[in-house]
Parts: structure tokens; sequence; C-alpha cells
């Protein structure tokens, strides 16, 4: 998640490497798959400096020195690929530049260098006009690229609006956190994740609205207004729970009403209840999501809570509407949340990406990887590694366990 090398914002309080290797190679992939323009100019650049202008120039040198070391073969009129090549790679300045560098060199090669014939005035109108071509190719590159970093700004402005950045140990709660676009230009679709401490206990929800584009993040976002009020004030996790379908019910009329194509969205989630009088148990209500995954020095374990229907579906299910599941989790254990963008992701040979076990040997190797920022940096190294670069959906990597030397409140 579309855009920068960087793979989206890891938060917690341990941030050592894992698996450095890795993260090196998962940039990397990431960044030549999508081809964006700030991909492209941080590969072409060294400690900060642009080096975009190294491969025109020495395909200048190789041409020129080549038609003056080897009078039979003249290659000169080749010239007109210098500004060609900095029209896909440099600035519109540094394109003109070439331009008139390529002119200069044929002009003295066909009348200063005498050892073989003129090519003539067709050569050099070739030049000539392969240079203007390439000045407004790259005038059109430039200006398509800025609109789209503008818009790819805006972008970001929304995610963070929706997604919220959250304090150090915000509710009593180590946690950490990696969203990844699937759409290199708008970088921003569905899902969601935040923490809302209150005074019946901090409440966690991570989920993935159905679809792309600014209608999925519509409905993330009042999905979480509604979380950010009910977490705080109502004292049954159930009772939340029941806000967040009414929510998701209200915007699907409203969306609906208004006409929209998009008014039949629905949303997979997880809700986690941490409390103060529950030191070694949470509370769990699943909405047709993967079930969380507990963490620690002693392994992984896929905690049972069996999912309901997700957000918007409830009333196709008889019978209550959500189910509350108290399930054991260890201080030193760690919640594991992850949208489809993890479980969906493929291999070359259509294989799916199996975080659990990727986990489960990291955490038998050095059982600190259970920390939540050093979690989510292993699942989004081994999910960008698995897929090589090539995210399909979007993507939410969510670890959130207590902070020790405190309760959750």
């Amino acid at each position: 998640m579309g855009a920068r090398v960087s793979l989206g914002p890891v938060r917690g309080r341990d941030r050592r490497p894992v698996r450095g290797r890795w993260r090196l190679f998962g940039r990397l992939v990431h960044a030549a798959g999508r081809g964006d323009a700030v991909s492209r100019h941080e590969l072409l650049s060294v400690r900060g400096h642009s080096v975009a202008w190294v491969f025109p120039l020495l395909l200048l040198i190789g041409i020129t020195a080549t038609d003056i070391t080897t009078g039979a073969f003249e290659i000169i009129a080749w010239i007109v690929l210098v500004p060609g090549a900095a029209a896909a790679i440099c600035g519109v300045w540094a394109t003109a530049v070439y331009a008139v560098v390529a002119v200069v060199v044929y002009v003295l090669a066909d009348t200063t260098w005498q050892h073989r014939d003129e090519t003539g005035l067709p050569g050099l109108i070739l030049v000539v006009l392969g240079g203007l071509i390439a000045v407004l190719a790259t005038a059109l590159r430039v200006g398509g690229e800025q609109r789209m970093l503008h818009m790819r700004d805006i972008a970001d402005t929304t995610r963070r609006t929706v997604l919220r950045p959250l304090p150090v140990g915000f509710g009593g709660l180590d946690h950490a956190a990696v969203y990844l676009s699937a759409d290199t230009e708008a970088r921003v679709g569905g899902d969601f994740y935040d923490i809302q401490p209150g005074p019946h206990g901090t409440r966690v929800l991570v989920g993935d609205v159905q679809g792309k584009g600014l209608g999925a993040v519509e409905a993330a976002a009042a999905l979480l207004s509604s979380f950010r009020e009910a977490g705080y004030h109502e004292p049954d996790l159930a009772t939340v729970a029941e806000r967040l379908e009414i929510r998701m019910v209200r915007h699907r009329a409203h969306t609906a009403a208004l006409g929209r194509s998009d008014g039949d969205r629905f949303a997979t989630a997880v809700l986690v209840g941490f409390s103060e009088e529950l030191p070694d148990a949470v509370d769990v209500v699943v909405f047709g999501h993967e079930p969380p995954l507990a963490v620690g020095p002693g392994g992984v374990r896929s905690l049972p809570a069996v999912g309901g229907l997700p957000l918007g579906m409830g009333d196709l299910a008889p019978g209550p509407p959500v189910s509350v599941h108290r399930l054991a989790l260890a201080a030193d254990e760690t919640l594991l949340l992850v949208t489809d963008g993890v479980t969906e992701a493929r291999d070359p040979d259509g294989c799916f990406y199996r975080h659990a076990e990727d986990v489960a040997r990291a955490v038998a190797a050095d059982p600190s990887n259970a920390a939540p920022s050093r979690l989510v940096a292993l699942v989004r190294e081994g999910t960008l590694r698995h897929c090589q670069g090539r995210v399909a959906d979007d993507t939410t990597i969510f670890a959130v366990r207590r902070r020790r030397g405190t309760t959750g409140g």
C-alpha cells in the first residue's frame, strides 16, 4: 500500500529489524512492480540525488565514440535515441538539454570529423525532430505524474483521516499495523482498524469492506465512527457489535437511496474487547472474518471463535444477530488479525500464502518475533515475498497485545 517505496506504517514500540534481507527484497520487488513516479524516482536515485541523467549520457558517449573510432560503421544518426531515452526517465529540462546536445554533437560529427561522407540534411532533421518529440513526450509524462501524485496525496490524506494515527500504548495495548493498497494510484481501499479505550475496557476493531474505491472508504468511515462512539459508551460488547450491524445497514440504505450501484456493500470484521477484569482472556465477535491468531513464545494458535455473518447481512440469519466468545489469551500472547490480502495472496503457481506457518517458524526460531511490530513486519514481508510484490487486494496486518506492566482500560 500506492506511490512510495514505503509499504505502509509500522506502528508499535518494538522497532528492531526482522529478516533484513527479505525486507530489502520486498521493498525492491514492490517498487519495481508498481512502476509509478515515486517508485521510479527512488530506484533511480542514490542518497537522495537523482542519477536518471547517467543512462542518456552513457548512451551519448557510446554512440559518439563508436562513430569516431569506426569510420566504416556510421551510426551518428542513432544519437536521436539519446533524448528518447531521457524522455523515459528524466525531467523536461534534462531532456531538452540532451536534445540540444544531440543536435550539436551530430552537426560536429557531420561537418568537423571528416573521416567519412556527410549524412546531410535528412539526418539533421531526424535528430531535431526526435529531440522535439522527446521534450513534448516528457512534458506530457511529467504532467501526468504530477496529477497522479496529487491524487495520491489526496487519497493518502483520506486514508489517514479514516485510519487515524494510534498513540503508542493506546488503551494499555502495544500495537502495530501495516496497510498495503492494491490500487497503486488510489492508495485507498476498504480495510479499516482502530482502538477505542473507554470506561468499560479497550475495544479493537479490524475489518474489510467489500469492494474498493471511495465507496468502500465511505463505508469504512461510517463503521469506524460508530465504533468510536459505541466502543466508548456501551458496557456490553454485544451492544457494540449490534450498533455496527445497524450502522452498516443504514449506510447501505443511504447509498441505495442515492441511486448508487454500490448500495449492497457488506463488511467482514473482528471486534475484540480487552478488560481489566479479564487479564487472561478477551471477548471476541467475528463477522464473517478470518479468526485472529494468538501468537506467543509457546507458538501460534487459532482462536476458536465461530464466525457470524458479515456486517450488513445480519437479517439473513435467525436468532441473535451477534455471538460474543470469551477466549483465553495469555499476557505474553499477541493477537494477529489480517484481511484477505494476506490470506488470498498467491504465488505464481496459484498457491495461497500460509501466514500462520510462516509466523510459527519465525516465533520458534526467535520468541521475540511475537512482539506486535516485529510480527506485522514479518507477515508483510512474507506476503510480498510470496506474491512477488503483486498485492491482489487491499491488505491490513494488525497486531495487538496487553502492554506489559499495565492493564487494558
